[in-house]
């Protein structure tokens, strides 16, 4: 039990013992002097007494001030050198270790710098054959995609789960008809269920091309489609043909895929799935002002996270008109102007949009509460169910490097070597992207620290909900 808790709590509960056992020792001898005084004069009985108390509070206060010494010298250097190694090994960042804070640490800070330091130089010398590989199946993915672009057909492929795995240019062009395409998403949520099924039933059953209709899954529209096996490989793929569907020939969309997701166990609950495995919407609000009950979303910025990778193109930048005056100073922070918004949608629009966007993700947000009181408010209004998983990022940082730490995005971006373009600050894009490039880096964090379900995270993180209460 003692085990589980953090270094500085057992450092404090350590001085608390060593205090209350120096009350006790203390009291109980000049217990003992007081029994013996009492054949004597009654007034060094009361002496004895008056000792025994002010030895009391005089031992409490040494330990005290003690302790203090002791968590500000070395169990909080302690805790920054372990928050600052995970960050070098594991969030692949290479920041100076504090070696001033750490100065009554003896040699730990300096042997610590050096061992970071080495495997540092041993990350970048393999990252670097890393990046000319990665360079070389880059150029080979865009002539794929240039090839693919060619061919009259949209292509889907589909998990044994029914999750989308890939799709190319032309597949975005069709499936956004219905909702902005996303990897990860389920196949159902763009075409008729019943129908897939039946046709994907007698796919398992033939093991050959099926031709079926299919309908979009609000009834948006209908095309000819057929279902393909994949061969021993688990899986399917979706294809439509173009003289059946309407597919903008210049959609220059790149082909977006993780074969990852096809080992994914999605029917497990979420609270055992690992946090690596699962799908994360990212998102930022920009607002008329920070009152939640009142004040209005003038943008909604958001970026989807699969496989602890953020998707390129899967975003949301969307003005919002609020209905109401922007006033100057919150145009001074954020820059939206009320002629920017003028000929925006309005909030059921957009939430509705993102609301689809962030179906059967996780949410995350720097400082959660605020940014879901304004959609939670319309959302009543406008049957939207935010019932999605929320992980904020504010508590992963105190997960990380301790509550006593500064947790602002700012902050946390410095921490972890995430750039933030001057001109892109305070906007809802710019601070999603950051939030995500920092859920990134924090996520193999949290597996060396042995955090490695969802639900294994969310414990940690309500132990530091005061945070966010102490924000709002």
């Amino acid at each position: 039990m003692l085990m589980t808790l953090s270094l500085r709590l057992r450092v404090f509960l350590f001085f608390v013992f060593l205090a209350l056992a120096g009350i006790v020792v203390t009291s109980g001898a000049l217990y003992v002097g007081y029994r013996r005084s009492l054949g004597g004069d009654t007034g060094l009985g009361s002496a004895f007494l008056f000792s025994a108390i002010l030895s009391g509070f005089g031992l409490s206060a040494l330990a005290a001030g003690v302790w203090l010494l002791f968590d500000e010298n070395v169990a909080k250097p302690i805790e920054r050198i372990a928050a600052s190694m995970r960050t070098r090994a594991h969030a692949g960042v290479s920041l100076d270790l504090d070696t001033h804070a750490a100065r009554y640490l003896g040699d730990l800070a300096p042997a610590a710098a050096a061992v970071s330091t080495q495997l540092s130089q041993s990350t970048l010398d393999t990252a670097e054959a890393v990046a000319a590989e990665t360079a070389r199946l880059a150029s080979e993915k865009e002539r794929l995609t240039a090839l693919l672009t060619e061919i009259p057909v949209a292509m889907v492929l589909i998990s044994p789960t029914h999750q989308i795995v890939l799709y190319d240019g032309q597949a975005a062009s069709v499936l956004g008809q219905i909702h902005p395409p996303r990897l990860n998403a389920s196949i159902f949520e763009y075409l008729r269920e019943d129908e897939l099924r039946a046709a994907h039933a007698k796919l398992i059953e033939k093991d050959e091309e099926i031709p079926f209709t299919a309908h979009g899954s609000e009834g948006q529209l209908s095309f000819d489609a057929r279902l393909k096996p994949l061969g021993h490989a688990p899986g399917y793929m979706l294809l439509i043909d173009d003289a059946h569907a309407e597919i903008s020939p210049e959609a220059a969309r790149p082909l977006i895929y993780d074969f990852d997701l096809m080992e994914h166990d999605s029917e497990r609950a979420i609270e055992e799935r690992a946090i690596q495995s699962l799908t994360y919407v990212v998102f930022d609000t920009e607002t008329t002002g920070l009152l939640p009950h009142k004040d209005e979303i003038v943008q909604i910025g958001a970026v989807r996270v699969v496989n602890g990778r953020i998707v390129p193109g899967e975003e949301i930048n969307q003005l919002v008109n609020p209905g109401m005056p922007i006033p100057p100073a919150s145009t001074k922070v954020h820059h939206v102007t009320n002629a920017m918004v003028a000929d925006a949608p309005l909030i059921d629009t957009a939430a509705s949009d993102f609301h689809k966007f962030a179906g059967g993700a996780v949410i995350v947000a720097h400082n959660a509460p605020f940014d879901m009181a304004f959609l939670k408010r319309h959302g009543k209004r406008l049957g939207l169910a935010w019932d999605h998983p929320i992980i904020d990022t504010v508590l992963l940082s105190a997960v990380l490097f301790g509550a006593s730490e500064t947790h602002t995005l700012d902050a946390l971006c410095d921490r972890l070597g995430v750039t933030i373009p001057p001109h892109l600050r305070h906007t809802a894009l710019g601070d999603a992207q950051a939030t995500a490039e920092v859920l990134c880096k924090m996520i193999p964090m949290l597996k060396s620290r042995g955090y490695v379900t969802f639900g294994e995270v969310i414990r940690q993180t309500r132990k530091h909900g005061r945070l966010l209460e102490d924000l709002n």
